[in-house]
């Protein structure tokens, strides 16, 4: 596989297992502990898995630890999660504080579906609604961090989070890549933007 045309230094995928190989072998006895935990407080599968559509718009299975009950998607409001929104197990809440329920992704990494940095991953009704520009965030891998998730996260407004996006596609070198993975840092230890809030996040077309 040839270099990104972006100046990245390394292949982006060679970059992508450098990282994700060796962090899912070390995170591997903690996603079992966290597991178990999950399983202990609530019924169902400690992994939960969602249809999302990765680049070219090809759909993938995402890994993540399950945070919420089972079948929380057709309970309450459905897709769309609020702080202190009661779906949301108490050990859900812990892994979703410090970003651990998406260490699964490591290996939607290792299978070559995500990148360690690019757009979040979107679900299919919310790429079906995507106009032909905001269709551009499909250019590349989505990623477990991103420009957007560093800059507002979940509490963005919806426009905004993919502008963000599109900007990070048009611009994507690997010291920017870097620069986002040490701002992620911060961001999981600060806890921002977790949550859509007042004005962030999507509006499934039902709730317009």
């Amino acid at each position: 596989m040839s270099a990104r045309a972006d100046g990245r230094g390394l292949p982006g995928r060679a970059l992508d297992l450098l990282i994700a190989v060796p962090a899912s072998i070390a995170t591997g006895p903690l996603v079992a502990a966290l597991c178990i935990l999950v399983r202990l407080e609530s019924r169902g599968p400690a992994l939960y898995r969602q249809t999302r559509i990765g680049r070219d718009g090809a759909p993938f299975q995402i890994f993540k630890l399950r945070t919420m009950v089972t079948g929380a998607e057709f309970i309450g409001a459905g897709l769309a999660i609020q702080q202190g929104d009661d779906r949301i197990t108490r050990v859900g809440a812990f892994l979703r504080r410090y970003s651990l329920d998406e260490l699964p992704n490591l290996w939607n990494v290792v299978r070559g579906e995500m990148s360690i940095v690019g757009p979040r991953p979107t679900i299919p009704i919310q790429v079906e609604q995507y106009t032909e520009r905001q269709r551009g965030r499909l250019k590349v891998r989505p990623g477990i961090t991103g420009w957007a998730q560093i800059n507002g996260r979940a509490s963005l407004p919806w426009p905004e989070r993919i502008e963000l996006d599109l900007w990070y596609v048009e611009h994507r070198t690997l010291a920017l890549d870097l620069r986002i993975l040490a701002a992620t840092v911060a961001m999981v230890l600060g806890g921002r933007g977790l949550y859509k809030g007042e004005t962030g996040g999507w509006i499934p077309p039902s709730a317009t």
